[in-house]
């Protein structure tokens, strides 16, 4: 039996399903429920999860800001970002920085898939990259 496939998931797809963004929600929830079913592994990258907690925060509260971490922790794993992943996102040249960085953390933690919905923005891929939409497609049944 193959290994389980594994994605890190950007920030936009997990704010799409937080925020319930209407034009992505489905396909990205549905990714999400990938995650949770235990169909694949979902991690993302520390760097998100800080950002996470403080989007949420400045909407709403920072007690909803830990309880959404505490539950997203429940599904999802998260990819490390030391001092090598910095440095590997500096080797990369791009012009997003936060990008380089979800980049080099996809790659240190050696997953199948970077999960985005800004694709163009991942160019020169050290993981190949996929949509929500595109990663579903591998999964027909779902």
């Amino acid at each position: 039996m193959p290994a389980k496939l594994c994605v890190l998931v950007d920030a936009n797809v997990t704010l799409d399903v937080l925020a319930k963004r209407e034009s992505h929600y489905a396909a990205s929830a549905a990714v999400w429920a990938l995650v949770e079913q235990g169909e694949i592994e979902g991690l993302l990258a520390a760097h998100t999860v800080t950002t996470l907690h403080y989007l949420v925060t400045k909407h709403l509260d920072r007690r909803q800001a830990n309880l959404t971490i505490t539950k997203l922790l429940q599904v999802f794993g998260v990819a490390t970002v030391d001092q090598q992943v910095i440095l590997k996102a500096l080797t990369l040249g791009w012009k997003d920085f936060e990008d380089a960085v979800q980049m080099a953390a996809a790659f240190n933690a050696q997953v199948d898939y970077l999960v985005t919905r800004n694709p163009k923005d991942f160019k020169g891929e050290l993981v190949r990259v996929l949509q929500p939409g595109n990663l579903m497609a591998l999964f027909p049944s779902s």
